[in-house]
């Protein structure tokens, strides 16, 4: 089991590495899962090797049964051919493999239920891996909609902050405003001279023709006033 905690550890230790690099969070995601998988892949190879001890200690329990087994069959041989020094020789090597099967068997016994124990972690481990690559999209996208919102409030911050852009803009539009006004006023002087001018020109037209009506008027009244010329001689 103490492959996994190593590989935890291990995994901790590239994540606050990454964290303290402020790597942006789609970098720091694709790293820390191909530094997972490539975790995961020396973790099968691990327990992989422990599978393969489990099963040397198999064999050599069975062989040491089978050892056991065979010189019981030669002491028995032994018995029947009357050689009790052989046999008690035999005996004690059967003895030697007994002992040394119920070693093995013990090894054997708590390296199995090891393995047991490595293959659950591997698959949790790759469960977890697999979780992790179905949720890398969903955590990049939700981190770069949040880096976006912070760059548009840092940039209504410093905007807010500084109103000298905003100052500017605002005395500009006042200035276009003052000179639409001031070009509107003076296109209405323009008019208002030309209106008086036209005004003053029939004004005099018209006076004109009223002195000469009086005038004339006045030459009429006059020539009545002179006496006719017959009278006169």
């Amino acid at each position: 089991m103490g492959i996994f905690s190593r590989l935890k550890t291990l995994i901790s230790s590239n994540v606050n590495d990454l964290i303290n690099k402020a790597e942006k969070p789609e970098k720091m995601l694709n790293q820390l899962l191909i530094d997972m998988n490539n975790q995961l892949i020396e973790s099968k190879r691990a327990v992989a090797m422990a599978i393969a001890d489990e099963k040397k200690l198999e064999r050599e329990v069975q062989n040491q049964q089978a050892q056991a087994q065979e010189w019981e069959r030669k002491a028995m041989l032994a018995v029947q051919a009357g050689k009790d020094d052989l046999a008690r020789e035999a005996l004690l090597r059967k003895q030697e493999h007994d002992n040394n099967y119920g070693e093995y068997k013990k090894q054997w016994e708590a390296q199995k239920e090891s393995v047991e124990q490595l293959k659950v972690s591997l698959r949790e481990l790759q469960n977890k891996i697999e979780e992790a690559q179905r949720k890398k999209n969903l955590l990049i996208a939700r981190a770069k909609r949040a880096e976006a919102q912070q760059i548009i409030q840092s940039t209504m911050s410093s905007m807010a902050g500084n109103r000298t852009a905003f100052d500017t803009f605002d005395r500009m539009a006042a200035k276009v405003d003052q000179m639409e006004a001031e070009a509107a006023a003076a296109k209405e002087l323009d008019d208002l001279s030309a209106n008086t001018s036209l005004e003053k020109r029939f004004a005099e037209l018209e006076k004109s023709d009223t002195a000469a009506d009086q005038m004339l008027l006045d030459l009429k009244e006059k020539m009545k006033a002179l006496p006719e010329k017959g009278s006169a001689e």
